[in-house]
């Protein structure tokens, strides 16, 4: 998932990529449930979107680009079922005002550069899902320093809460990375994808080895999306009442490979997508 090796992908679809953008800024269908006379109280008529490439959608539609339709969190596919469609559905003041401002590759570092586009679109909802990238270094030692995670999450976050002091905010903690090698390295065909593609080396690489010294890697890696989960906790309560955390549920998603994309047996795919938008939705805990 590191910047580079987006790059490079994205640039080869260039042209899946245009087709994809231009499907996932259609208008969705009516989902053939009537909408309410009067919008429900409470629920915002605006969101935006920021993090990496799980919010962008990487992989979650028929090619290996940005599929924001897709997305857990703006998506306007009806089978999602995103945080955008769910409010849609009871308050139709939202339709059509959904921006994913989500980077591929995009670290803690993004953040406030994300929030800075997020405050000049003001809207009244924004979900935040950022770390992986982080973690998933080239080597161990190359991971952003727990002390640095937090102080990038903490100047986004300040900017949001300068610009937008109306808007909720969600922190979705980061996948359990370790599950999916766990899972992913008996099968042949992930195995070979991540020793092919060099999908988040420090965890993924060499994702058959038993030695000592590869499972202290994975074990390192581990501990430090942990770490930045329980940074990523601590922020949203310094920031105030109009955030809210998901409390690890994204961390808690047991994601089996029918639930992540035969691209790069890594990001959610549509499966994926609308397990994670289920358990980190705001309504299952009350606005």
């Amino acid at each position: 998932m590191n910047r580079h090796w987006h790059a490079v992908a994205l640039a080869l679809l260039a042209a899946f990529a245009l087709a994809c953008d231009r499907a996932g800024g259609a208008e969705p269908k009516p989902s053939g449930k009537p909408s309410p006379t009067k919008p429900a109280a409470g629920l915002p008529a605006s969101m935006a979107a920021l993090g990496d490439s799980i919010t962008a959608g990487l992989g979650a539609c028929i090619a290996y680009v940005a599929c924001e339709r897709n997305s857990w969190s703006t998506g306007a596919n009806s089978a999602i079922q995103s945080h955008y469609r769910r409010i849609l559905e009871r308050n139709d003041k939202i339709k059509g005002d959904a921006d994913n401002l989500a980077e591929p590759g995009a670290e803690a570092d993004a953040l406030d550069g994300q929030a800075r586009q997020a405050v000049g679109l003001k809207p009244e909802y924004v979900t935040i899902l950022i770390g992986a990238n982080d973690a998933c270094a080239r080597r161990v030692q190359d991971m952003t320093p727990v002390d640095t995670f937090r102080e990038e999450v903490d100047k986004g976050l300040s900017r949001l809460k300068k610009g937008l002091p109306k808007a909720r905010v969600l922190v979705v903690s980061i996948p359990d990375l370790y599950r999916l090698w766990q899972v992913g390295r008996e099968d042949e065909r992930a195995v070979e994808i991540w020793n092919r593609g060099g999908i988040c080396p420090s965890m993924l690489a060499a994702p058959t080895s038993t030695a000592d010294a590869d499972q202290d890697r994975r074990e390192r890696v581990r501990d430090r999306i942990d770490a930045y989960n329980s940074e990523l906790r601590q922020a949203c309560r310094a920031y105030g009442d109009r955030c809210r955390d998901d409390g690890g549920a994204a961390h808690r998603v047991r994601f089996d490979l029918e639930l992540v994309n035969q691209f790069d047996y890594f990001h959610p795919n549509a499966d994926g997508q609308k397990e994670l938008a289920d358990v980190v939705y705001p309504g299952r805990f009350n606005w």
